[in-house]
């Protein structure tokens, strides 16, 4: 069906009456790129496509903080299949200066369990390398996913981009600590959940990512705790409509996060993306806002690092924070699943405070 309508359109319904007005104290925003260098160019055109963003990120974010003092940040989700320790090495730098993170991309078809597990292995193996990638308490290294061509647990009904059910468990096995793929509309590998944070439980089925348990306040003591084995955190950024921009001066537009250059961020689909209002169920007063984007894409990431991108910020850490009072805390993937998880633990205060709270950045 158009837009995929037929997937997430019912709950979108169902969510509607409970989708009212909250008071927000902390907003976690995070950006979440395909960061995708090779695309459509040699490993010449991917150097120079990252010096762009050398020279562009720091500029750009150097001008703006947080109410933590934190720069805004970025997540490049780099595809382990195009693995070139040149580019790789080039991001690491631009990580340590940045404070931007690396997380893992993968596009693969007709794949099994075992070849998909052999594949995230040596990716992580190949990124832990430059000093990515994150640790937790046991030294394990852990790291955030997302599915090239959308096509999350074989979710494509043609069976094109994957080829692995029961993918949400090999992924949790080889150490991930949550999935990032979700919204995918108007790709048909839609969720039938939206703006959500849940845990969803692999099955021998494809799209078992379409049932799952929402997030809560004081989840996390269960014995044993989430996620449980076969189980991955599915972190949800918006889908809706967006009622202020409508099409032909008629029908609203679909809002699902993404930044392009012919559609960057603004205080109206900000505030969109708020009535999405994805949260711990049980700590309302904390909006997670996770956008994605295509940023190895020159027609993107000119408005990435760009006068769009500084206009929203400027906005952000101005009219927004005066008229709303809420704290602002830019993060990375990892860190905005660390402080969900301090929320799933009954945690207060500052969200800030919880950026390491179970998984730390390789130092």
């Amino acid at each position: 069906m158009l837009k995929a309508l037929d997937r997430w359109l019912p709950a979108y319904l169902a969510d509607a009456p409970h989708r009212r007005p909250v008071r927000l104290t902390d907003v976690m925003l995070c950006v979440c790129d395909h960061f995708e260098p090779l695309h459509g160019t040699d490993l010449a055109g991917a150097g120079a496509r990252l010096a762009e963003w050398k020279k562009g990120w720091p500029a750009l974010a150097e001008k703006f903080r947080d109410d933590d003092g934190v720069f805004p940040r970025h997540t490049f989700f780099y595809p382990i299949e195009q693995y070139q320790p040149v580019i790789l090495e080039e991001l690491a730098r631009l990580c340590a200066r940045a404070g931007t993170e690396v997380e893992v991309h993968l596009h693969h078809d007709q794949d099994t369990a075992d070849g998909l597990g052999e594949k995230l292995e040596q990716g992580v193996r190949d990124l832990s390398r430059h000093g990515l990638l994150a640790r937790d308490a046991e030294g394990r290294l852990r790291f955030g996913f997302i599915h090239g061509d959308w096509a999350l647990d074989n979710s494509h009904p043609e069976g094109r981009h994957c080829g692995v059910t029961n993918e949400l468990a090999v992924l949790r096995a080889a150490g991930c600590y949550a999935d990032f793929t979700m919204p995918s509309m108007p790709s048909p590998t839609q969720a039938r959940l939206i703006n959500r944070l849940y845990y969803a439980a692999g099955t021998e089925k494809p799209r078992s990512f379409d049932r799952g348990d929402r997030v809560r306040v004081g989840s996390a003591p269960a014995n044993p705790p989430r996620p449980r084995p076969g189980e991955l955190l599915m972190v949800q950024g918006p889908l809706g409509f967006n009622w202020g921009w409508r099409k032909w001066g008629m029908l609203p537009r679909l809002e699902n996060g993404d930044l392009t250059g012919r559609n960057p961020p603004t205080p109206l689909r900000f505030r969109v993306w708020e009535k999405m209002h994805t949260h711990v169920e049980g700590r309302p007063e904390w909006l997670f806002i996770k956008l994605h984007t295509h940023g190895g894409i020159p027609r993107n990431y000119e408005m990435l690092l760009g006068e769009p991108m500084r206009q929203f910020y400027h906005w952000l850490e101005g009219d927004y924070r005066r008229q709303t009072a809420c704290r602002l805390h830019y993060v990375t993937a990892r860190e905005l699943v660390n402080i969900l998880h301090a929320a799933e633990d009954g945690l207060t205060g500052n969200p800030g405070g919880y950026r390491d709270y179970r998984y730390r950045r390789q130092t």
